[in-house]
């Protein structure tokens, strides 16, 4: 785990007043440093874009240390894992979203590491049919070492876990509340299953109920932590289409199985299909597909070690060597360098013949 006092500032720069997790993060870029948030005096504070002396007036630093000491030492003693976006154990793909937390806590075998993710999500009252598409999606994940995440909820959401259990895969729960309680309750044993390869997350602190607000929040976590979001059955509205559209927001693929037009959990499904937000599919194998995670990559990798590529160039195929199919916003992350000038190395590579372009600009070795 990341040092004490460096989670404790991180923990307390997110509790203060009126600042959200973009905000705060460019309050720790321009201070160097979460500690450094708190003893830089008021006046260099204000100075920094998008604070102002009204803002910073408002801020309770005494309180948010107060409160974060407080939840550390909840941590310690439960013997929760926590890390924050700076450092290595967070999720990366989750890294490069704007408004990922700045902070998270787990509990298990959390391991954020894995080549392939999904995020599985649907309606709470799921059918045999979308029982049977899950199944599908699992018996072929479970062959390519497939990480799957959800969030407990009822239908889709727990089935697709304990599917996963059943194929001793690794699964991760993402909660809409702190690490002291499990909602549903009907899913703790589920969840303590899950901890054994894999786990639940949270951004949320002890005490944290399960309040209505707090579901979308917790989706876009579910988005960001994947390559791609799948959604096997959903009403016209509900969370899983938040879900989906966040991943969209991302530029991360999501897929769509389409149903019976006259059920209602089919509507939300044939609707982002029809929308073009959602690629269309109708099985495993089409995911894998489009994701072209059906193809050996370690032969194709190596035949790029005899090509000539400039400085530039270099930069991005050893990129892509050492985590293949990353999106144009993670390349940009990773190498400090803006998106435009990127683009173009990248059309040039890609006209090649050295890399392929996915859908949600995503690029990868071939």
């Amino acid at each position: 785990m990341e040092d004490y006092s460096h989670l404790k500032h991180v923990l307390a720069v997110s509790l203060l007043y009126g600042v959200g997790n973009k905000k705060a993060k460019d309050l720790i870029a321009y201070c160097g440093s979460a500690e450094a948030v708190f003893t830089k005096h008021k006046n260099e504070l204000a100075l920094i874009p998008g604070i102002g002396k009204k803002g910073i007036a408002k801020l309770n630093f005494k309180e948010a240390l107060q409160r974060a000491d407080e939840e550390m030492e909840v941590v310690s003693k439960m013997g929760w894992n926590a890390f924050t976006y700076l450092g290595k154990d967070y999720p990366d793909r989750l890294k490069h979203c704007v408004d990922s937390p700045l902070i998270l806590f787990s509990k298990g075998n959390t391991d954020f590491s894995y080549r392939k993710t999904v995020s599985i999500v649907g309606t709470r009252k799921c059918t045999e049919y979308g029982k049977g598409i899950v199944d599908n999606l699992i018996d072929t994940f479970s062959q390519l070492g497939v990480q799957v995440i959800s969030g407990l909820a009822y239908g889709i959401d727990v089935y697709a876990h304990r599917a996963c259990l059943k194929k001793e895969m690794s699964t991760i729960g993402v909660l809409a509340h702190g690490l002291d309680r499990l909602y549903p309750d009907q899913h703790a044993n589920t969840a303590r299953k899950m901890e054994e390869n894999g786990g639940v997350l949270t951004e949320f602190l002890s005490g944290t109920i399960p309040d209505r607000e707090n579901f979308p929040t917790r989706n876009r976590i579910v988005a960001g932590m994947a390559d791609a979001t799948i959604v096997v059955e959903s009403g016209e509205k509900g969370g899983s289409l938040i879900t989906a559209y966040m991943a969209n927001d991302y530029n991360r693929d999501v897929f769509a199985f389409p149903g019976d037009i006259n059920k209602p959990y089919s509507k939300g499904c044939n609707d982002i299909i029809k929308k073009q937000k959602a690629h269309l599919a109708t099985s495993a194998e089409d995911i894998l597909y489009l994701m072209n995670w059906n193809q050996e990559e370690v032969g194709a990798i190596q035949t790029q070690l005899f090509n000539d590529f400039t400085p530039e160039e270099e930069k991005i195929v050893n990129a892509l060597r050492e985590k293949n199919q990353q999106s144009i916003d993670e390349l940009s992350g990773r190498l400090a360098q803006p998106v435009s000038q990127l683009s173009s190395i990248l059309l040039s590579l890609e006209f090649s013949g050295n890399i392929k372009s996915l859908p949600g600009k995503r690029y990868l070795l071939v």
